[in-house]
């Protein structure tokens, strides 16, 4: 197959879902993904890697800590979901997403042994989208000779197809309310998929959390010989100031006493918890015996990239994305907009999909804005932006309905000025819709 054709036959498995139903999943679990790996010989067994669960955080962590791997001079792979713009975004060597021509080659590779292992009656059913992606990146690293790869959970963590690997060292991330009807509806229970990716005396970096969402892990951790970092213990902020809506942090190790600057282009305060996130990773993999110089972790932080959270694409009026598509994504945000745009004018474009918690999200953000206009992303599982009026404008201080997301992006920019801004937000799906369409119409713009 070529890659259009790749895509077509990848799409028609239906649902980019990470994880399968509840139910299905209790029938399957790791089976699916565990007999594709084996069949191709299982690839995430010849390169080392890290892998990244949490509600919030675990794309930015990941980020961070590929480019403190690759600055490092090691040979890098990073997959992460969903993708933006391309799926080709979700995996990467080196900071570069796979081409077009390695993605179809391993699709083909791996739609050949599926068709193979079925007929064979060695899977009992097709593999789903995110588990045919992720034995993709686990083949392409392999193929591209990486030594390090940074796996980002795509949903929960104990059923999740990342899960067969064997990390050097797990990350757990805040952990809250997200995706409930597949994970529950508990902290408990979300906690306790997270915490699945705990394995038998691999140490886990474990990022601030409420307290019964810690106790859990911790309790996990325990019973599985997993010593755990708790960042919130190990380092203090001993300094921070904001520039240009970026902020600096002097990060303080508490054993060593040393200091690292911590300087992330990403914007929003929360990214320093992130940041820390992947300096605890880096010298848990120093003791390991990689070489990572603090140079390279301060250099590292400081190049990373993470396209859609809080990306900047225009200045006046500013145009901000970010997919802030659950309530504690919302709250950063909305300490975001506190910090920088009091007494501004702001607008929200605002989508949302069918599985989010639209009133919690609403209340945190709509207050904030002038505006807010309700739109939709071009997906069958996006709320219409009729219904989300009718679910939230009561939150809004004003607000429109323009259901085409580009129309409704241009309408937000021909009322502002310059002083103004506009934030795309409440789904990547909108974020990744709005973040193509802007690019497109650079371009034209610039002919």
């Amino acid at each position: 197959m070529n890659y259009a054709e790749s895509l077509q036959y990848l799409f028609s498995l239906g649902r980019e879902l990470a994880a399968p139903t509840q139910a299905a999943a209790a029938k399957f679990d790791l089976e699916n993904i565990t007999t594709l790996a084996e069949a191709l010989g299982h690839p995430e067994r010849e390169y080392r890697s890290v892998h990244i669960a949490g509600t919030n955080g675990k794309g930015s962590t990941a980020a961070f800590t590929e480019s403190i791997l690759r600055t490092a001079g090691l040979k890098t792979g990073l997959y992460t979901s969903p993708h933006l713009e391309k799926i080709n975004e979700r995996i990467r060597v080196n900071g570069e997403e796979i081409s077009d021509e390695d993605f179809a080659a391993s699709f083909s590779r791996i739609c050949a042994l599926i068709e193979e292992l079925l007929a064979h009656v060695k899977l009992r059913a097709h593999p789903t989208f995110f588990e045919v992606v992720t034995a993709l990146a686990f083949d392409h690293f392999a193929q591209a000779g990486v030594e390090f790869a940074i796996f980002e959970v795509g949903l929960g963590g104990r059923l999740d197809a990342t899960n067969i690997v064997t990390p050097e060292v797990a990350v757990i991330t805040h952990v809250d309310f997200d995706h409930e009807n597949f994970l529950g509806h508990s902290l408990e229970e979300i906690a306790g998929e997270k915490a699945g990716i705990i394995k038998q005396g691999v140490p886990l970096v474990l990022a601030e959390q409420r307290t019964v969402a810690r106790e859990i892990i911790l309790r996990r951790a325990l019973e599985f010989g997993a010593p755990v970092v708790e960042t919130e213990k190990r380092y203090q902020i001993k300094a921070s100031a904001a520039s240009d809506e970026r902020v600096q942090a002097e990060v303080e190790e508490q054993e060593s006493g040393k200091t690292i600057n911590v300087a992330p282009r990403l914007r929003g305060r929360f990214q320093v918890g992130n940041a820390i996130n992947a300096i605890a990773v880096a010298r848990l993999l120093q003791a390991r015996g990689v070489k990572i110089t603090d140079a390279a972790i301060e250099q590292g932080i400081a190049n990373a990239v993470w396209p859609g959270r809080i990306e900047k694409l225009w200045s006046n009026p500013d145009i901000y994305l970010d997919g802030a598509h659950n309530p504690s994504a919302a709250r950063e945000l909305a300490n975001f907009l506190k910090e920088n745009f009091r007494g501004r004018r702001v607008t929200l474009v605002f989508g949302a999909m069918r599985d989010k918690a639209v009133d919690e999200i609403a209340g945190i953000l709509f207050p904030l804005a002038s505006e807010v206009v309700f739109t939709q992303p071009h997906t069958s599982r996006a709320i219409s932006a009729e219904q989300l009026a009718r679910m939230a404008g009561e939150y809004a201080l004003h607000f429109r309905v323009i259901s085409n997301a580009e129309v409704a992006l241009e309408e937000a920019l021909a009322h502002s000025l310059s002083g103004d801004a506009i934030f795309i937000t409440g789904s990547l799906y909108l974020v990744g819709e709005l973040r193509h369409y802007w690019k497109t119409r650079s371009r034209v713009a610039a002919r």
